[in-house]
């Protein structure tokens, strides 16, 4: 059991034995199947049971146990079914049900529950101190009746979707033109339809009041506005034989049309009269459920999935929602954000090319947000990330000129252009044409609607709805180039027939690729005058039905690494793969990275860093630079040193650090990649330009790719030794120099000079400001009068770790009999100056 189940709503350990776990099996998502439903093992999991079952479209979601009686258990059974363009939310089998005997027998509860097809996903909670009490939050799509008053939200004498319908044309004429401004502006209409203008077309018949309501379809607007009875809260005191609502008015805005994302609760253990529940909103009542309070505060998020109440201190609560983490310990009245935990559901990624670069990505129901490559959790300051743009973040791309140019775009395709400098930000949805002349079918947007920049020109950009858009002025104005691209079907409470994918080719303009949500993928090869069809090539016959390396799971996307034709990166629903022969075979890049989705992968170009947009722990990076040299000739050879990233060099390092306050230390490592072809014992020797020896490291090996991280600490004697070598070669260097300065002057010396003039003489203080100023690389050379060395001298330099200095360094890494070697640079500082705390050119504060 359980190998097929694919989604989990619940595990219950029971209350007396710990190998005794039942199990809420949801089942498969997007198809039906047997094996869901309530399962249960009496051997830790080794075998399973099913042990509550109603068909192959309703599985179990919620599970609760009477903890003095833990034969006695409740489940709550949801129907739902869900397709690319639908999601049936209930239906006829969504219902509690009870069993007295452990799971033998089970029973279905009414008593007053609602039934039928409009029930949805319901959640328990039972409270130990009173275990005949039981809650059930139930999602209740039953449409709401027309005569019902709708809160609108809008102040009176101002346009609406749903006042729009009841306007004749004559009530239209007479509008205020700025009611109709702010009503075009506020739906997203054609920046070009004027108030006055449209209101003279609609007088005349040439658009009509139905023309402007069908151009309002908007998938995101219908999850806040589709009219259902929503969220409601059921108790039973009698063990579940009868069931009244604990609460009189309608629970408005907590689940919206979309319960199925939510309904969970949680009650007092100690108290069976309090309990909490969310939706978009947090709310609790303190008497059974009669009336409510929201308890959500600055710092919470919205979007309620999970209360923990803690059984031994009930005023202590644990909060999951799609922000992260809070903690309470008063009840909710407020709260403690824990903002350490790397659980970002990063969808798409972007990468500038500033020193050193930023990211930006687009996370589920946190925006976008953009920051620095070299950050450093635990070390670095939290708001050096920050939030940019709001929403579900969805498509982002970065000016290729200006990195403070940035597009960025939340669900259903709702874009924007982005100053980060200035503040400046531009709506750039594209929008179907409505005229006298022409009026479009609303436009369809997939979740995450694509929109890239084209490689040829930084104001070129293109956008896929369900027809392909261009834009030559960076998104202020838009044409479609393409027809529909998809069939069109009949439409559902999911946006279908959408592009998903959307490329240009970087050698040559206007060959163009849209991949769409139906499967299929289109081309052009001249700027979209004319379109293929694709996916015919894509027969049965000719499918890849196996590839070396790649677990049978999605792939979410595919990269080429912009420097390496060869390389390429697959993310999937489990990671990462890495391929060095253009696909053929395939191998997991796994080492330090968890099994999480990857939706989004991107190659720096100049660092050749690989980043990660993971589904669920946040991004990752690695330094994947090496990889575009590991070739079939260097996997070959027994070893190998790949090139080195530089590193910073600190001659202030390791002074001034407080000896107990450790956590802001932040290492410099040098990253030292090198391959192995048989593994073993490696040894590695870094040495100056003068050949003196200041490190050797040892490793053992794994057959491959292997990497030291060196935290550049030297030992005192050999740092000395090499100090002594520099020193006694820069005395001979400038012996050599003073030498022959002495030649040259004494060649001067003649009758010519006699006869010459005396120089002007010059002051002292013109000498100096004649002399260059000493930069990084020279204030590094050694100190060659002995008497300054001294009064200078540290008086505690041998208790204190000593670190390579700056300078150019050879790495030889030793395997058996063959050495193979690489050049490490640690890098002298910038000169401080005044210019200091100025950006440079380009650089975003």
């Amino acid at each position: 059991g359980l190998t097929d189940s694919h989604h989990i709503g619940r595990i219950l350990v029971d209350a007396r034995d710990p190998r005794t776990v039942y199990v809420a099996a949801t089942g498969h998502l997007y198809t039906n199947n047997s094996e869901r439903g309530v399962y249960k093992t009496t051997d830790g999991g080794e075998t399973w049971n099913r042990v509550l079952y109603v068909d192959d479209y309703t599985g179990a979601i919620d599970l609760a146990q009477d903890p003095a009686h833990p034969e006695v258990l409740y489940a709550a059974m949801w129907e739902r079914a869900r397709t690319a363009r639908n999601f049936l939310e209930s239906g006829t089998g969504s219902g509690l049900w009870k069993t007295a005997d452990a799971g033998a027998h089970w029973t279905r509860l009414g008593g007053g529950l609602p039934t039928g097809a409009t029930v949805g996903r319901i959640g328990l909670a039972l409270p130990t101190s009173r275990p005949s009490t039981l809650y059930a939050v139930i999602d209740n799509q039953t449409l709401r009746p027309e005569a019902e008053e709708l809160d609108e939200d809008t102040p009176p004498g101002e346009l609406t979707a749903r006042r729009l319908r009841a306007v004749t044309v004559d009530e239209f004429a007479r509008l205020d033109d700025a009611v109709v401004t702010r009503f075009l502006r506020r739906y997203d209409f054609p920046k070009s339809l004027k108030a006055a203008a449209l209101k003279r077309e609609v007088k005349a018949g040439k658009i009509k009041i139905v023309d402007l309501v069908n151009y309002l379809g908007d998938a995101n607007r219908d999850l806040f506005e589709r009219q259902v009875v929503g969220a409601e809260v059921y108790r039973t005191d009698d063990g579940g034989t009868t069931w009244r609502r604990t609460h009189k008015d309608r629970l408005d805005k907590v689940f919206y049309s979309y319960g199925y994302y939510f309904s969970r609760i949680a009650v007092d253990p100690s108290d069976p009269d309090r309990i909490y529940f969310g939706g978009v909103p947090l709310l609790t009542s303190a008497d059974g459920g009669k009336t409510w309070t929201g308890i959500g505060q600055r710092g919470v998020h919205v979007d309620h999935h999970v209360v923990f109440v803690d059984p031994r201190a009930p005023n202590r609560l644990a909060l999951g929602n799609d922000g992260g983490l809070n903690l309470s310990f008063d009840r909710g009245q407020t709260w403690t954000k824990v903002n350490n935990l790397p659980v970002g559901q990063f969808t798409t990624l972007a990468l500038d090319d500033a020193t050193p670069y930023n990211i930006v990505g687009g996370l589920q129901d946190n925006g976008v947000l953009r920051g620095p490559s070299t950050y450093k959790p635990g070390k670095s300051d939290p708001s050096a990330w920050r939030e940019i743009y709001g929403g579900d973040g969805a498509a982002v791309a970065v000016d290729p000129k200006d990195a403070s140019v940035v597009y960025a775009g939340y669900q259903f395709g709702h874009s924007a252009r982005l100053n980060l400098k200035s503040g400046d930000r531009e709506r750039i949805r594209p929008r179907p044409e409505l005229t006298a002349d022409k009026k479009e079918k609303p436009l369809r947007y997939n979740w995450v609607t694509p929109l890239v920049i084209s490689p040829h020109s930084r104001d070129i950009l293109y956008y896929g709805a369900n027809r392909l858009y261009r834009s030559f002025d960076r998104g202020d104005t838009w044409s479609a180039i393409s027809d529909d691209l998809t069939s069109s079907l009949d439409q559902g409470d999911v946006p279908f027939g959408t592009i998903t994918s959307v490329s240009e080719s970087p050698k040559r303009f206007g060959v163009l690729y849209a991949g769409t949500d139906e499967g299929k993928v289109w081309g052009t090869r001249d700027g979209g005058l004319t379109w293929n069809d694709l996916s015919s090539g894509l027969a049965p016959g000719r499918w890849v039905t196996r590839v070396v390396g790649l677990p049978p799971e999605p792939v979410n996307t595919i990269r080429e690494d912009p420097k390496a034709r060869h390389l390429l990166y697959v993310g999937t629903d489990m990671g990462v793969f890495v391929s060095l022969d253009s696909g053929k075979t395939w191998t997991a890049l796994a080492a330090g990275l968890p099994h999480v989705p990857v939706h989004d992968v991107q190659v720096h170009p100049r660092e050749g860093d690989l980043v990660l947009a993971t589904h669920g722990r946040s991004v990752y990076l690695a330094e994947a630079a090496p990889l575009r040299k590991l070739t079939a000739e260097v996997m070959a050879k027994p070893v190998y040193a790949f090139p080195i990233k530089n590193v910073p060099g600190d001659p202030g390092r390791g002074y001034g650090e407080h000896p107990w306050i450790t956590w802001a230390r932040d290492p410099v490592l040098a990253r030292i990649p090198y391959w192995s072809k048989d593994g073993g014992a490696v040894s590695l020797t870094i040495k100056d330009e003068n050949g003196s020896v200041w490190k050797e490291l040892s490793d053992t090996a794994q057959p491959g790719l292997n990497v030291i991280e060196y935290d550049l600490v030297v030992e005192p004697a050999r740092a000395d030794a090499a100090e002594a070598a520099a020193k006694a070669k820069a005395r001979e260097k400038e012996a050599r120099e003073k030498e022959l300065r002495d030649r040259e002057q004494k060649g001067r010396k003649g009758p010519a000079a006699a006869a010459s003039p005396s120089p002007t003489p010059v002051s002292s203080d013109e000498e100096e400001e004649d002399k260059p100023e000493k930069t990084a690389s020279t204030s590094g050379k050694p100190m060659l009068d002995a008497e300054l060395e001294r009064v200078l001298a540290d008086p505690l330099r041998s208790s204190r770790k000593r670190y390579l200095p700056a300078g150019k360094y050879t790495v030889e890494v030793r395997a058996g009999g063959s050495t193979a070697a690489s050049t490490l640079n640690v890098k002298p500082p910038k000169e401080s100056g005044a210019g200091d705390d100025e950006d440079e050119p380009g650089e975003i504060e």
